[in-house]
């Protein structure tokens, strides 16, 4: 069994209005330091041992249905779980 970590981020291009709202309101709270905010998505999903190579498929989940390829980049982390 896999436990896949996936990192879903604006891409660079694409405005971020939502991390703009937070960046003002920590300015608004006196964090002036904050010099820029992104706004992301995390995914944790638990994936059963299969024939396919786990890369292969979360990439493919990802590319299909997890992000929006035009608009935005992913990373992800695969850890295998031992059966205790």
């Amino acid at each position: 069994m896999y436990k896949v970590k996936v990192f879903v981020t604006l891409r660079e291009s694409v405005l971020d209005p939502q991390g703009t709202a937070v960046k003002g309101s920590l300015h608004s709270l006196s964090y002036t330091e904050v010099q820029d905010v992104r706004i992301g998505k995390f995914l944790e999903l638990t994936i059963e041992k299969s024939d396919h190579s786990i890369d292969e498929l979360v990439k493919e989940m990802c590319e299909r249905l997890l992000t929006n390829t035009v608009i935005e980049d992913y990373t992800y982390e695969v850890e295998e779980v031992v059966a205790k």
